[in-house]
């Protein structure tokens, strides 16, 4: 028996859409990199970016466990002499770009290589419960009722 070795033309990436609302932020994180990368399909290869399109609604509206919120801390820094910055997951989630939270969560699950980069292109991401991708027919995927620690209240 062989090996089946998926090819770039043979792969068929679907559209799912995920809402966050009341999820606990790493679970979906992680099945989202999980779709991200194609490990949900029989037809996995490492080397090919076999993954799904999916979009993320309601990303202001995440759930984290524990007092994440407010001492989760993210690090940037300005390429200046002590030009370290940081906020908390909670001021971010309150600010203008809510969606960073699950975008970071996400993009730090994925290989650090260029197929990661590719991959991590195929995620969209949006703080309010609309999507400009109708035209795309996206299944719904309800990442909350899969476990019940999912919905896990803070």
């Amino acid at each position: 028996m062989k090996t089946y070795n998926a090819k770039p033309a043979d792969v068929e990436k679907t559209w799912h859409v995920v809402d966050a609302q009341d999820v606990v932020l790493g679970r979906l994180a992680a099945s989202i990199a999980m779709i991200l990368r194609g490990k949900n399909k029989p037809t996995f290869t490492p080397h090919v970016d076999c993954g799904d399109n999916v979009i993320v609604v309601n990303a202001d509206k995440v759930r984290m466990t524990g007092k994440k919120r407010t001492q989760k801390t993210y690090y940037w820094h300005t390429n200046h002499p002590g030009g370290i910055k940081s906020r908390t997951a909670d001021q971010i989630l309150s600010g203008n770009y809510p969606e960073r939270v699950i975008y970071k969560a996400v993009e730090r699950m994925l290989p650090k290589t260029k197929l990661g980069t590719q991959q991590l292109k195929n995620l969209r991401v949006y703080a309010g419960p609309e999507h400009p991708h109708d035209a795309q027919q996206p299944q719904q995927l309800d990442i909350g009722s899969m476990n019940p620690k999912n919905r896990r209240s803070a």
